[in-house]
């Protein structure tokens, strides 16, 4: 059998059978929108993330476009954003009316510095958010220095890092707000679109519960513009069960992880090196690099090893965004196009991880 890229909840009997539970015990009660399920993901969540609050939404992508109207980010702002990421991040910017101001990101880890955003901060600058690519955090203290010193405010991007650590605290509870994905295939995915944001500061949160539906509080009164953005009883129910099980399959990807890299040092791919000493990678996906991307894809395939590419464009290259941005970003550029994705998943087996170093390295030996 080919092995995949990854593998969802049906790949584990037993922990689908929990799933099925509670999803029928939402069905018999018939409480599908906000209630008692949601209450207690929000607490679980924020409890686990080490912050104070947590708000459900719809999507991680909603959870970016809440974040920036609740700090009142909107037409005539900027907000620094790394190119090499899912186009969601800029994409929530834009949404809002603001400009996502695309900036290349560090060659040997793929992702944003402090460097990078100090040389991005102009007169319209209102936020950043770093985003923690692919499982692997980012460095933040000397991000949260320098925003500090230049008021901007940061709004982390924890969509492919859930329960990922930086000098002991989760990725996602260190900015003003952290914005979650629990999209099917994250390492903490329901079985549809879902997000959360997590922060300390009450009054974010507060307006992030008005703004998710239609501004309302109580029923029928419509504080502000707000729209439908909840995260549905069903995900919030899944969620909590796969909450409970998250460090352990984080433990999974981590030791999975370190065989692959181990097992691919000397073959032809290149590996990104660690963000720092005290960071952590919780591996959403594992990642190399080869200048023969396409006649990899292609060895691998024949030997029963199934890749991706996240991502083959650059945001500031895709066509939503490519004609506004001048000059080039290279590291990006080139990320784009030398990048791969090889298997990763919490029940992927010694075998499946023997099999696909040794695709790899078949693949060096047939050059």
């Amino acid at each position: 059998m080919p092995i995949p890229v990854t593998r969802l909840d049906q790949a584990d009997p037993i922990l689908l059978e929990q799933l099925l539970e509670v999803v029928g015990e939402v069905a018999r009660k018939g409480a599908f929108t906000m209630g008692a399920e949601l209450d207690a993901f929000e607490r679980e969540f924020a409890d686990y993330c080490g912050t104070a609050f947590s708000v459900g939404v719809s999507s991680g992508t909603e959870a970016l476009s809440l974040a920036l109207r609740a700090l009142e980010i909107g037409p005539g702002d900027e907000v620094i954003v790394p190119s090499n990421s899912f186009i969601a991040t800029a994409e929530a910017v834009s949404w809002v009316g603001a400009t996502a101001k695309l900036v290349d990101v560090d060659p040997d880890t793929h992702l944003i510095t402090a460097e990078h955003i100090a040389a991005a901060i102009g007169p319209k600058t209102k936020a950043v958010i770093p985003v923690h690519l692919m499982g692997s955090t980012v460095d933040m203290d000397p991000i949260l220095t320098l925003a500090e010193e230049a008021g901007i405010r940061v709004i982390e991007d924890t969509a492919q890092a859930h329960g990922a650590y930086y000098k002991g605290r989760r990725a996602g509870s260190m900015g003003d707000i952290g914005c979650f994905s629990f999209y099917p295939t994250k390492n903490l995915g329901g079985w549809g679109d879902g997000g959360a944001i997590a922060t300390n500061d009450e009054a974010l949160a507060k307006q992030i519960v008005l703004l998710r539906s239609h501004g309302e509080s109580p029923r029928y009164h419509h504080k502000i513009v707000g729209t439908t953005a909840r995260l549905d009883a069903l995900q919030a129910a899944i969620l909590r069960v796969k909450l409970r099980h998250l460090d352990a399959r984080n433990d999974d990807r981590r030791r999975l992880g370190a065989a692959l890299r181990a097992g691919l040092e000397g073959t032809s791919v290149e590996l990104p090196s660690p963000a720092h000493e005290d960071g952590d990678h919780v591996y959403h996906l594992f990642i190399v690099r080869t200048k023969q991307r396409d006649a990899l894809r292609a060895h691998l395939e024949q030997h029963g090893v199934s890749t991706a590419v996240h991502y083959p464009f650059p945001i500031h290259r895709a066509e939503a965004y490519g004609p506004e941005l001048e000059g080039s970003l290279p590291v990006s550029e080139r990320l784009a196009e030398e990048i791969c994705t090889l298997p990763l998943f919490p029940t992927m087996s010694d075998e499946d991880v023997a099999r696909v170093i040794a695709a790899v390295a078949s693949f060096e030996s047939e050059e």
